[in-house]
């Protein structure tokens, strides 16, 4: 847990240029990033029920005060790589079945959620090196590849090979640009 929330936090250091304990009294993100490391580690951890349920139970009360205070839903349940930035506060609504991939760049008012229906009904799984622009919405059994742009205001519903970007709505492939100089 310690190891994946530094590795946040190298991240944030990394565009905010600020020191550690300015960044965690003032990012939002890495808030709301904490609360998720800490009750994912409880929740994946092989521990009796005993004691997990009551630990999950104070987690989700810090999970929704997160929410409140940020704007951000994290739920534990979800799988979220190392890396992760959150570039600014609000509207950002991850679903509880979600896989997203190490090294992604999250932006404010952001889904990424269910769709569809019968078999083709799910959640998405996101790659590694994914940068997810402003008011985008991520839906649906999908999965988006590696280093993979998704520009602001899109809808992706149909799943997306690595080294793309797509923009639109619905989303569609408009270049092989690759997210490296985005993440």
């Amino acid at each position: 847990m310690l190891r994946k929330f530094n590795a946040d936090l190298k991240k944030y250091k990394k565009y905010g240029k600020k020191s550690s304990m300015s960044l965690l009294l003032t990012q939002q993100g890495l808030w709301a990033l904490f609360v998720y490391r800490v009750n994912n580690s409880i929740y994946r951890k092989k521990i009796p029920a005993v004691l997990k349920r009551p630990l999950l139970f104070i987690g989700l009360f810090f999970q929704k005060l997160m929410e409140i205070i940020t704007g951000i839903s994290l739920p534990y349940s979800a799988s979220i790589g190392e890396s992760c930035y959150i570039g600014h506060f609000g509207g950002v609504i991850v679903n509880s079945m979600a896989i997203i991939g190490r090294n992604c760049n999250i932006s404010q008012g952001v889904t990424i959620g269910v769709s569809g229906k019968g078999s083709k009904r799910g959640v998405p799984v996101i790659g590694e090196n994914v940068y997810i622009g402003v008011n985008a919405v991520i839906a649906g059994k999908i999965t988006i590849g590696d280093n993979v742009v998704i520009a602001a205001n899109s809808l992706v519903t149909r799943s997306v090979l690595d080294n793309k970007t797509v923009m639109g709505v619905p989303a569609e492939v408009i270049s092989e640009n690759v997210s490296n100089s985005y993440i």
